[in-house]
């Protein structure tokens, strides 16, 4: 038997046994190093992974953006950007739900949290929309499914952790997302679209709104587009780097929130704990996970995979269908960040061995990591907003997620026929 199987046997055991990801993968990893390698070399390895990760400069980018998120959020920018996109499309057909899916875009430009975007604009849209009698199933589900592109549209957390697990350029990883986060965009206005001419009942027109209006609400939002193109556009034009972008960004949102008098002693210490919580948990987990990488490719996993794929009778694609068939299931019992901590330093090696790029490959693991999200039984955005609405079903969420699952599958597809959706933007990077 394989080094590498009792480790992952007693790992999926540990999991379903409700211990923690972060535990039950620095546990599994820890014992597993010891066996294969001693008890000497394998404290001197976990010890240096801790060390490492807690002193990692490029990882100084997550608390940074989550800074930013949160100074954004108490700042109220969700409330003048919904009320933007409504002004814009809310006169079409199931236009709210389309102003929806385009303010969560927009939130997640500055945010980089799905759970926040989706809950966030929870509170925000969904009054709204009932106001104008919408359907409940297409206005949690808009919501639900847009709180996604949080991980996608730069800057993202997620992503961040797969640049530095899988040592790709975070600033590329970045500028690639963003025409797939476009599309994801269009797809779901496509999605609310045809479920409106399905049925008018679930998407009323709402009222016809003046242009001076417009623009009014537009201006309401400058400071959001704003602190987007600072941090995306001085990535991509090489102004600065990554982690001197996140420091901008927290910056920038910092000075938006105390413009807009949102900043207290108080809620800036508020701030600041909830900040120190998400990044330390977070942190635990990519610790965990670094140490059962280290057992894993020290007991040959990535190699027999590896070999098994080059020895197959089958063309590459149907590996990485394979593959993505397996991030599918993974989305149904795992949250974002620990599939993806899970699973890359695995896959990553498989997959640059076979001759697809990395970069494009973080965009289709973020992308499956999405519609793991709002798929039945365990999508995490969907229990996240019956949190927030506590009088929606939660069955009635995951009917109303249901065509914007389909406009994901979409997306897919048009991501794996055509990589340059991906690809384009950061190959002018240089």
């Amino acid at each position: 038997m394989d080094a590498w199987v009792p480790g992952l046997i007693a790992l999926l055991a540990l999991l379903f046994a409700g211990v923690p990801i972060a535990i039950a993968m620095g546990l599994v990893g820890a014992v597993g190093l010891i066996v294969i390698i001693g008890p000497q070399g394998a404290l001197a390895m976990v010890g240096q992974t801790i060390f490492d990760t807690g002193l990692s400069y490029s990882l100084s980018v997550v608390p940074l953006f989550i800074l930013m998120g949160n100074f954004v959020t108490r700042a109220g920018l969700s409330d003048e950007l919904y009320a933007a996109c409504h002004a814009w499309l809310g006169r079409r057909p199931g236009g709210l739900a389309m102003a929806t899916a385009v303010a969560c875009g927009g939130f997640s430009a500055v945010c980089g949290s799905s759970l926040a975007t989706a809950a966030t604009m929870g509170k925000v849209a969904l009054p709204q929309m009932r106001k104008y009698r919408y359907d409940d199933s297409l206005a949690s589900g808009v919501i639900a499914a847009g709180g996604t592109l949080g991980i996608l549209i730069p800057p993202s957390v997620i992503l961040v952790i797969y640049g530095v697990t899988t040592q790709q350029d975070i600033g590329k990883l970045f500028v690639a997302g963003i025409v797939p986060g476009l599309i994801g965009i269009l797809c779901y206005m496509g999605a609310v679209r045809v479920v409106c001419a399905l049925d008018p009942e679930k998407g009323p027109r709402g009222p016809l709104v003046p242009m001076a209006e417009k623009l009014r609400a537009t201006r309401g939002v400058l400071g959001i587009m704003g602190l987007f193109v600072l941090v995306i556009g001085g990535i991509y034009v090489g102004a600065f780097t990554a982690t001197e972008a996140a420091g901008m960004g927290a910056f920038g949102a910092f000075l938006i929130a105390l413009a807009r008098r949102a900043l207290t002693l108080r809620i800036l210490g508020e701030i600041l704990a909830e900040t120190a919580a998400t990044t330390t948990m977070m942190f635990a987990v990519l610790i965990g996970a670094l140490v059962f990488a280290n057992y894993v490719n020290i007991a040959g996993l990535p190699d027999d995979l590896t070999s098994f794929a080059t020895g197959a009778d089958v063309p590459p694609f149907v590996i990485l269908l394979g593959i993505l068939f397996v991030y599918l299931l993974l989305g149904m019992v795992l949250e974002s960040l620990s599939m993806v901590l899970l699973t890359v330093p695995i896959f990553a090696p498989l997959i640059g061995s076979l001759g697809y790029d990395l970069v494009w490959f973080g965009i289709v693991v973020v992308i499956m990591t999405e519609i793991s999200l709002i798929t039945p039984p365990v999508g995490l955005n969907v229990f996240v907003l019956k949190t927030v609405l506590p009088d929606v079903p939660v069955g009635t969420i995951f009917k109303g997620v249901m065509p914007f699952i389909l406009a994901d599958i979409l997306r897919m597809v048009l991501l794996l026929a055509f990589p340059v959706l991906a690809l384009g933007l950061p190959t002018l990077m240089g």
